[in-house]
């Protein structure tokens, strides 16, 4: 089976020059931060095509599929135009997220609309602008779609998203799929949500169902099931209602290679199980193949990413850990504080036959759990050193802070020799530019 880049740790065009200085996208690291500075968030586009080229490959032979980009992984104007160019459309959670798209100039007409407490401005933005799909959540926000659609004189196809019981091994936080959780409708609910729509709900089209089982996936069993569970629901809605569902969202979720003990499946591994268990199971109840949407994003640009770090200072602790400081940490990649997420990674500069030693590689901010990196072993770090972390595409700077007021990294897209900014890095003048002071407060001056 073919070997697809969510299974590396490091991107595809990552390499050390004769120099044994690390490369990406045909850059040298040293230029890149002393270009661009660092922290820096570097992005191989050479590694990202790939991967949606291996989704798209691997759901080749199966006509009615969707590819839509999770862009909670990571949305920005230039990441929404290279992967509208490879034929995805969007997975969008925000008002934030879609006006991002429509600022890049692209549609949102493929696109689905998703999220567990969608506000009435955004479900108003995602209809005027012709979404393609809005996967509903709950009760209330049925109501909203179906208020929002009749002020606009439209109809808004639609999917409702359910919990369909099935847990992943991975962590709770981020396992979306099972009974108590706070996504969907319980399928106990169902019956009570499509008769809405029967009887009062004029503007909402009912499409499909929607399910998503979670993240950083390693098990493809859990994708036969889910479809299992979906369809199986269809044929039930079917029989009671006379209506015929022709469409099933099943998520994303495949994990990526963070470190040597991670094991994910390929791409092509997960899409032999989604088709089986859809030839399987359409024969078992009697139903016509549906439409896909499938929804990856970490597997997208996870890989695809790196982070560009600056050592700074180090501290021996008697008969304990060595820390090396670096010029950025849980402000710029939480996942280590918030899901005890392991890392790996490299010096840029190695010299031939360097002392090495294991170290701890700690963040700048004010926290004690501000730890990137716990007992690595890496040539030795001196101040001024570079070091580069891996598989930070996904959920780094998304997930980004202004913690202890410090500015947001730039980032970078590389590609055969030439890097672009795509995010500029923070000023102190970014940092203040919604501060307010009430007139009040300038009279103790």
């Amino acid at each position: 089976m073919k070997n697809t880049p969510n299974q590396n740790i490091k991107p595809l065009t990552l390499n050390r020059n004769s120099d044994f200085c690390l490369e990406i996208g045909g850059c040298d690291m040293q230029n890149l931060a002393a270009k661009f500075g660092t922290p820096l968030y570097i992005y191989d586009e050479q590694t990202i095509r790939q991967i949606a080229k291996d989704y798209k490959n691997a759901f080749n032979n199966y006509p009615k599929v969707n590819m839509m980009y999770a862009s909670k992984a990571f949305m920005v104007q230039s990441v929404a135009k290279l992967l509208d160019s490879e034929g995805f459309g969007f997975d969008l959670v925000s008002g934030g997220e879609i006006y991002t798209v429509l600022s890049a100039g692209l549609s949102i007409e493929k696109s689905v609309f998703n999220g567990s407490n969608k506000n009435y401005d955004e479900i108003l933005l995602a209809i005027e602008n012709n979404i393609g799909r809005i996967s509903v959540d709950n009760f209330i926000e049925m109501a909203m779609v179906d208020l929002a659609a009749k002020s606009l004189d439209k109809k808004v196809n639609i999917l409702l998203r359910i919990t369909p019981g099935i847990e992943c091994h991975t962590h709770e936080y981020i396992q979306t799929g099972h009974l108590d959780s706070k996504f969907g409708f319980d399928l106990t609910q169902i019956d009570e949500a499509i008769e809405l729509i029967n009887d009062e709900y004029e503007n909402l089209v009912l499409k499909g169902l929607h399910a998503h089982i979670g993240s950083q996936i390693f098990e493809t069993k859990v994708y036969y099931d889910e479809i299992e569970v979906l369809l199986k629901e269809i044929r039930r809605i079917k029989d009671k209602y006379d209506i015929e569902l022709s469409e099933i969202n099943i998520g994303g979720g495949l994990g990526i290679k963070y470190n040597q003990d991670d094991t994910p499946p390929s791409i092509y591994e997960m899409a032999d199980v989604i088709l089986k268990s859809i030839e399987d199971n359409t024969r078992k109840y009697g139903l016509e193949k549906p439409l896909i949407y499938i929804e990856p994003g970490r597997s997208i640009v996870g890989t695809s990413g790196v982070t560009l770090y600056t050592v700074g200072s180090s501290k021996q602790v008697p008969n304990g850990r060595k820390y090396v400081a670096v010029d950025g940490g849980m402000a710029d990649n939480p996942r280590p504080s918030m899901y005890q997420a392991v890392y790996t990674a490299d010096k840029v500069e190695e010299e031939k036959c360097e002392e090495k030693e294991t170290v701890t590689i700690a963040g700048r901010f004010c926290e004690s759990g501000d730890i990137l990196i716990k007992d690595i072993t890496l040539p030795k770090l001196n101040a001024g050193d570079l070091l580069c972390v891996y598989n930070t595409g996904a959920y780094g700077y998304s997930m980004s802070s202004n913690y202890n007021r410090v500015l947001k990294p730039a980032a970078v897209l590389v590609n055969n020799g030439q890097a672009d900014i795509i995010v500029e890095r923070e000023t102190y003048e970014h940092l203040v530019s919604l501060d307010k002071i009430p007139e009040r407060l300038n009279r103790y001056e």
